[in-house]
């Protein structure tokens, strides 16, 4: 890979490091509201399915109150129940329809949400529907002043144009719906493949990063045995295309990436996400051209043709097989643009995702130990402060408004890896930054590469745990992420203890610690040098 392409790439991954894993929120906290007996409910989403003169049709989603009784969770077991219109609209006074079991339909506003139920309950309402006046939906909590909280139906809110398309319907249809809060489930396949998708993305990338530093030290202790004139020419052996990361870099990484999330909260529409996708594919499609040539390469039938040069402009000296596969590459990164809202896009947006974390891992390096550290414990930092220290400044997280694209009409920004949630009720994506996967991975391609120059096999290496210590990582990652209800993660947390540590206390234990924080590859004789017999 020439160098304008090196740049290339790293420029647009080091903006592309969002770092989450996340599901999306299904149960809501909210501090500012504390829970008190008889308001003590979690804000959890509400299925509100729908049946216009018997016939199935749209399913809505409300948010449940902080009082009244809990939904039923399956939707087999949840009532089919017909929708009255209440009179008068707010529900601020007794209804004077005569209710025997439906759900009352009224609009928020004018007295409080609990007096709106003790009104519907007592009309003999069996839930009651309030209508937002906004299109978002609204956590309906106690006010410090009311005493009566035995609330004995259950309280859902629906967004305006929800609750407008019911009224439309009650004119001149009935409606029924069922009422119900299906949990997510513990484990979803999505999160398994998920994490192998970030495990196998890492192993397959160490080991093109290895071979490609064995190849190096072959071809340079090759040259240095031919002779001493050839010495002179040796400068950047083994490190042409490669970039390695000092620890001022590692730090101002850190405050570029930070500016940059913020950027993004800021400025975060269409039109920025639009320029996201384009910088994606750039990256993307230079990934997939690389991945593909170096596999390509290793079978005789194309193998010449990568060794046959053209010049041109701009690009320098390119291979016939890069030619060759570049209008490929371009039109897979193009179709995935133009097709990504479809259902299936995420497929596409995984594979150029994957290329594109391969391709930076073979050309990005850590040296030594030393900048590993200085870079993922600037990230551990970086992560935890953005997830959750920055609600305190933006009163929400800026991580994870940034990765779910909130205010700009897509489905999250191109940045991830995702999987959809194959058997959650709620649907919605299992998703992992590329952050979350590039920076271990730089530790764990480290650990191979000086395995392979120090001829240590598996047993006594450091690559096999390694690699173990961030998948269990990882692992960690999305238990946590279900024991918080969904609520979204920084991965970093659990991954940079488990493969920074794994790393530092087994170099101290086996006695190799100061060669991997300094050197960062085990000293090797120098095979030129051959020493005379003393007379």
């Amino acid at each position: 890979m020439d160098f304008p392409s090196v740049i290339c790439v790293v420029g647009v991954v080091l903006v592309l490091s969002v770092s989450l894993g996340s599901a999306g929120d299904i149960v809501h906290q909210d501090e500012n509201t504390p829970m008190r007996p008889g308001c003590n409910n979690k804000f959890v989403l509400v299925k509100v399915a729908t049946w216009i003169n018997d016939v199935e049709d749209t399913e809505y989603v409300g948010v449940g109150a902080r009082f009244g009784p809990t939904l039923e969770s399956k939707e087999r077991r949840a009532n089919h129940t017909k929708v009255a219109l209440a009179d008068p609209p707010d529900c601020c006074s007794s209804p004077k329809n005569n209710l025997t079991g439906e759900v009352i339909l009224v609009h928020r506003g004018n007295c409080s949400f609990t007096n709106k139920a003790n009104f519907a309950d007592s009309a003999g309402a069996s839930a009651i529907l309030i209508i937002n006046n906004r299109t978002e939906l609204f956590k309906m909590v106690c006010e410090d002043s009311e005493t009566d909280l035995e609330i004995r139906i259950p309280v859902v809110m629906l967004p305006q144009n929800a609750g407008a398309k019911l009224e439309e319907y009650l004119q001149n249809s009935t409606v029924s719906l069922q009422l119900y809060s299906p949990l997510r489930p513990l484990v979803d396949i999505a999160e398994v493949f998920l994490w192998l998708m970030a495990v196998g993305t890492i192993l397959c990338a160490s080991y093109w990063s290895a071979w490609s530093a064995r190849e190096a030290a072959i071809e340079q202790d090759k040259l240095l045995k031919d002779g001493s004139d050839e010495i002179p020419s040796l400068e950047g052996i083994g490190s042409s295309g490669f970039v390695d990361i000092n620890i001022t870099a590692a730090i101002l990484f850190v405050v570029f990436a930070s500016c940059f999330l913020v950027m993004l909260y800021k400025l975060m529409s269409t039109w920025f996400i639009e320029l996201l996708v384009v910088l994606f594919c750039i990256g993307g499609m230079e990934g997939l051209q690389t991945c593909l040539v170096a596999l390509l390469s290793c079978f005789r039938w194309f193998e010449h043709y990568g060794q046959l040069f053209v010049k041109v402009p701009f690009f320098g000296a390119v291979s016939y097989l890069t030619l060759a596969i570049s209008p490929f590459c371009m039109a897979f990164a193009v179709v995935w643009a133009v097709y990504r809202k479809m259902k299936f896009a995420w497929i596409g947006q995984d594979i150029l995702g994957i290329v594109l974390i391969i391709t930076v891992l073979q050309i990005v390096r850590v040296p030594n130990l030393k900048v590993g550290t200085v870079l993922l414990g600037c990230a551990f930092l970086y992560d935890i402060f953005w997830v959750f220290v920055s609600k305190w400044w933006f009163h929400e997280s800026v991580m994870i408004v940034v990765a779910r694209g909130d205010k700009s009409g897509e489905d999250g920004i191109p940045m991830l890896l995702k999987i959809p949630r194959m058997f959650d009720p709620w649907g919605g994506y299992s998703i992992i930054g590329f952050g979350d996967i590039i920076l271990p991975g730089l530790l764990v391609a480290f650990s191979l590469r000086y395995d392979w120059l120090a001829k240590k096999n598996l047993r006594t290496g450091y690559f096999i745990w390694a690699m173990t210590a961030y998948g269990l990582g990882l692992l960690v990652t999305y238990v946590a992420l279900n024991l918080m209800d969904g609520h979204g993660q920084p991965a970093l947390l659990y991954i940079v203890p488990f493969t920074l540590g794994t790393l530092l206390t087994l170099g101290k234990r086996r006695g190799d610690l100061k060669t991997l924080w300094t050197r960062g590859e085990p000293e090797r004789p120098c095979s030129h040098i051959r020493f005379q017999p003393s007379q």
